[in-house]
């Protein structure tokens, strides 16, 4: 493919030492394409609706989303629908502004087509996003939003912040994600704890019961609340959490976040591996497909699922969906397999909509 033979070779060459910096050219331009309705018709022009299906209340005109992390501070939110995104998640988000921790913070393994990033939730706050979106910022499908906990925030204060970042965002979510399985937070992976989650969780879903009786324009009907987990829990951790879910009304689990693990990666990358932080892409997809597959059936099929890791392939992501995802995300698979990656999948997961005997997305994803 033209990107993978031409185009990843000469943005990861030119776009500087540091790997961010190529990501910070990259939301600059996606920005500017964001910006003007001709430009993304010109450069883009995908529609996104090509597999349409409903998860947690939500019609979603495709299954492959947009991971947080990506587009943070919500950019460049039109631009994700004409390459294809059928839904966008922006943050993660904290209270109070952060720079994150000192760069550099991402580091590229080529070979093992994977990241490693110790980014630490680097974000200019949900007061700054949420007059963004207010401003008219929206992507046209739906948006989720990640909220995380401020590094300067006590654990033992971290509802009171967790909560702080859902009002002031809630009007402009279709679905809020807990993100409490960052490795590059410290104590943050503490929240997945069953005691201290169900607190959290608990929180957050009354605080939903209140905005959606309260929040002008709503239909009184709580926005979903998904939580975002590890996949280095080990399956009685998993279970605990899907446990916690059923008793606070969580609508959803996304599976996963990065890995401190470094099983899988190539020879070649071995030196750069040591590098602290999280990794993502190729590596990770059998261990997060486990997860979903774990979730699936001990939740029974009844809490849907947003599978994400490893998925750099149309065949990656129905081995997802196979696994139990309703839903899957992309980021470091989009970074190696280019900007045709989502509208791929979508198409495929059309394609295997269509053939005789397959359930509709609402019915097998609902």
């Amino acid at each position: 493919m033209l990107y993978e033979r031409l185009v990843r070779p000469l943005l990861f060459k030119f776009g500087g030492a540091d790997p961010e910096d190529a990501h910070e050219r990259t939301m600059r331009a996606l920005g500017i394409v964001s910006r003007s309705p001709r430009l993304r018709e010109a450069v883009l022009g995908f529609n996104a609706r090509a597999c349409p299906t409903t998860v947690f209340g939500v019609k979603f005109p495709n299954p492959v989303g947009l991971a947080a992390g990506m587009d943070k501070d919500g950019r460049a939110l039109a631009a994700w629908p004409a390459l294809g995104f059928g839904f966008v998640e922006v943050g993660t988000v904290t209270w109070r502004p952060q720079p994150g921790n000192p760069r550099p913070r991402l580091y590229r393994l080529p070979e093992s087509r994977a990241l490693i990033n110790r980014m630490g939730f680097n974000n200019r706050g949900a007061v700054a996003l949420a007059a963004r979106l207010a401003d008219g910022a929206r992507p046209g499908v739906p948006l989720g939003i990640s909220l995380g906990k401020s590094k300067v925030t006590p654990l033992e204060e971290a509802v009171g912040d967790y909560l702080a970042s859902l009002r002031v965002l809630y009007e402009f979510g279709d679905y809020f994600a807990v993100n409490v399985s960052s490795p590059n937070t410290p104590g943050l992976r503490g929240l997945q704890d069953a005691g201290q989650l169900r607190t959290l969780l608990g929180a957050l879903r009354e605080e939903t019961e209140r905005l959606a009786a309260t929040t002008p324009g709503g239909n009184g009907r709580p926005k979903p609340v998904l939580v975002k987990i590890a996949p280095d829990l080990d399956d009685k951790a998993v279970a605990d959490v899907i446990e916690v879910c059923g008793e606070t009304g969580v609508a959803g689990l996304i599976a996963t976040n990065t890995t401190l693990s470094r099983d899988g990666v190539a020879e070649s990358d071995r030196p750069r591996s040591v590098e602290p932080g999280g990794l993502s892409g190729r590596p990770l997809g059998a261990r997060a497909r486990q997860v979903v597959a774990f979730a699936h059936r001990e939740s029974g099929g009844r809490l849907p699922i947003i599978g994400v890791g490893g998925i750099d392939t149309p065949d990656d992501a129905a081995r997802m969906f196979d696994a139990g995802a309703s839903l899957v995300q992309l980021y470091t698979g989009f970074i190696y397999s280019g900007p045709s990656l989502p509208r791929r999948i979508a198409l495929a997961a059309r394609g295997a909509a269509s053939r005789p005997g397959t359930p509709t997305g609402d019915d097998h994803r609902a």
